[in-house]
């Protein structure tokens, strides 16, 4: 399994904006409830996702710079989980450089290789290109799950239907 690169919001700035102006922006209004539909979804499953801990709604080049670092180094899933839980359970900045580090850290990465990494600007024109690709290959949202590179599924799915795509994918390779 590979994380690849998608953002939600490619436009914005480098820093990120604040959160509350962001949801301003899309919905109109500073309301979070639109969020608790999720919040309840995940803790069925044990995650106890904290919306209203998330000060700025961030531009993700940066975090997915890391993951791809990450990839890399044979830690990409360990680092996509600490990613998952610094923003959605702990609401940190994932345009900050020293707080990657730091979530990097965790993950096992050295943090002052990553932070040095994170700061030289490497591998941004690797993700920017990724994102077009995706995009261009008809990607609009999250999760998006693309199985032998043949079978794509967007959105949240039961994993009875991503188990079929995945048996239809592997069907598809044997007869190739």
């Amino acid at each position: 399994m590979r994380w690849l690169p998608f953002q939600l919001n490619p436009d914005l700035p480098e820093s990120g904006i604040p959160r509350l102006e962001y949801i301003r922006q899309k919905f109109g209004d500073k309301d979070h409830s639109r969020y608790q539909r999720v919040a309840n979804v995940g803790r069925t499953v044990g995650l106890d996702m904290q919306f209203e801990k998330i000060a700025v709604q961030p531009n993700t080049v940066k975090a997915h710079r890391l993951l791809h670092h990450a990839g890399g180094l044979g830690k990409q899933d360990a680092v996509a989980e600490a990613l998952f839980r610094a923003y959605f359970i702990e609401g940190a900045n994932l345009t900050d450089s020293a707080v990657l580090a730091d979530y990097a850290a965790q993950a096992g990465l050295d943090r002052d290789g990553t932070l040095k990494y994170l700061e030289s600007g490497a591998d941004a024109d690797v993700i920017r290109s990724a994102d077009v690709e995706a995009r261009n290959a008809g990607v609009n949202g999250v999760p998006f799950f693309i199985f032998n590179r043949s079978i794509g599924m967007s959105g949240a799915q039961d994993p009875e239907v991503l188990l079929q795509g995945m048996q239809q994918a592997m069907a598809g390779a044997k007869t190739a």
